[in-house]
């Protein structure tokens, strides 16, 4: 029995000073915890300056929303009432409504995360009526609250921040866990990144955890749940208050999030490596199609000369001179299936217009995600270039805007397309990257410009921009000169 007494006295004297280092250290663990979320916002912030196309881009502005929001609303606990003795008391009324407002701002970000995650399945069609009928109703019982509440600013504001808390923050957290967990397991796991998977799971934990504390703990209020389970209650019966649990909450989120913001550059990977196989892939069909045109179709030319001059020599009636009629018919049709081979293994864009062929790979996502493409065209409206040619050119462009992308560290691209006045086209692309480094060595992809560009008897130059940062691309593509007729028979 004694031993008993000793040990709960000992219990209470060691929750007495777990409860006296939290109080003499609240404003630091408040600090800390804005602090938390205000940096999750930055980190969110600065990942959106590069394009997407995973739909968690597209809903992560209203998490940094949230983040920015509620770190400024927790940071305003601690420094409002020290600029409130300092103003008059309407005014210093007024800095106290808008630290409300922003505390409710913060969890309808919260919300609105939640049902932008949900959005691509349907799912959130119908929320989005819920949700402007639940925030109607809490604006009602906000200003049921205000008109039925007495006028002492500290009694109004912990009931409206208990309110915001049952009616708001709660769904918003589980929503947006929910929400996440759809995300990750329907669009995000198929990227085969199982790390990025586990972050994005500990995130969507953190986020109910943080809806179920800032929801049903609330500062003490004259209504139930809250005269029953609030900041006090919670503090006396485990000795250590929530804002311990919320900073956990908030630095388990701000670690899981940043983490996982890493599927961006999972998805700028892929997107490389698969412009990789496609220049691959199309540098091979080129070298094919320019075997059976250099090799296979003279071969098959030559054959047909020799067989028309053979024909010349038999007599026109007998049945030598109709084999060999036989013969020149099924080369010409062996040469014409050679060369809808050889259109085929040309780049697909070879089949439009070069223009419009042109706009087409710049706006191709597969670059636009990734660097901001201008494309300013000058050339005359009835331009246009020889098939083989234009084969060439798409290359060369494909070719230099997958070089921008992985090498040059570029924002934005400008591609000028015009002619001079001796009738040359002229292609020019700049970028605002690192630029070239001091010695170059050309890669495969460099030498297959320049070999392209001599083909069509042009010129291709690169070199650094001046005086702006970046690199400079200039292809010059002369007048169609008038080449000899290939080999036919009619």
């Amino acid at each position: 029995m004694i031993f008993d007494i000793i040990y709960q006295k000992t219990a209470l004297d060691n929750m007495e000073i777990f409860q006296s280092f939290f109080q003499q250290n609240e404003t630091f663990l408040e600090f800390i915890y804005g602090l938390t979320f205000f940096v999750l916002g930055v980190a969110i912030s600065l990942q959106s300056r590069y394009s997407s196309r995973l739909e968690l881009a597209r809903s992560l502005r209203w998490l940094a929303a949230f983040g920015f929001s509620h770190g400024l609303y927790v940071w305003g606990k601690s420094f409002i009432p020290i600029q409130a003795t300092y103003l008059y008391p309407s005014l210093a009324h007024g800095v106290h409504f808008l630290h409300l407002l922003l505390l409710i701002l913060s969890y309808v970000c919260l919300f609105e995360f939640g049902i932008a995650l949900l959005r691509p399945f349907r799912i959130s069609k119908t929320l989005n009526w819920i949700l402007a009928g639940w925030h109607t109703l809490f604006t009602l019982l906000m200003v049921s609250v205000s008109l039925s509440t007495p006028f002492d600013l500290k009694t109004f504001h912990d009931h409206i921040e208990a309110l915001a808390g049952y009616m708001i923050a709660f769904p918003s957290g589980l929503f947006a866990a929910y929400g996440l967990r759809e995300q990750t397991y329907r669009l995000i796991a198929p990227l085969e990144a199982p790390y990025v998977v586990s972050m994005l799971r500990t995130a969507g934990i953190s986020l109910a955890v943080f809806g179920v504390l800032r929801g049903f703990v609330p500062p003490p209020v004259q209504f139930f749940p809250g005269n029953w389970l609030n900041l006090l209650t919670f503090e006396n019966t485990l000795g250590i208050p929530v804002l311990v649990f919320l900073v956990l909450a908030g630095g388990v989120l701000l670690f899981s999030m940043v983490r996982a913001l890493e599927v961006f550059h999972v998805e700028m990977e892929r997107t490389i490596e698969h412009m990789e196989q496609q220049q691959i892939l199309l540098a091979e069909r080129e070298r094919i199609a320019r075997e059976l045109h250099d090799n296979t179709l003279q071969m098959a030319y030559t054959a047909g000369l020799l067989i028309d001059s053979a024909r010349k020599l038999a007599d026109p009636d007998s049945a030598i001179a109709l084999r060999l009629d036989r013969a020149v018919q099924a080369l010409n049709e062996v040469i014409a299936e050679l060369r809808r081979n050889m259109n085929t293994l040309h780049s697909p864009l070879t089949g439009e217009a070069p223009r419009q062929a042109i706009r087409q790979l710049t706006d191709d996502p597969r670059f636009r995600t990734l660097v901001d493409i201008h494309l300013e065209d000058a050339l005359p409206e009835n331009w246009t270039l020889p098939p083989r040619h234009s084969g060439h050119l798409l290359a060369i462009l494909q070719e230099a805007l997958s070089n921008v992308v992985r090498h040059s560290g570029a924002s934005r691209v400008t591609l000028h397309l015009h002619q001079d006045e001796k009738g040359n086209t002229l292609l020019i692309l700049e970028d605002d990257g690192t630029g070239l480094p001091a010695q170059i060595r050309e890669g495969y992809g460099l030498r297959n410009m320049r070999e392209r560009a001599r083909m069509m008897g042009g010129t291709l130059t690169l070199s650094n921009r001046s005086p702006e940062k970046g690199t400079r691309l200039a292809l010059v593509i002369p007048p169609e000169r008038t080449s000899p007729p290939e080999w036919t028979r009619e």
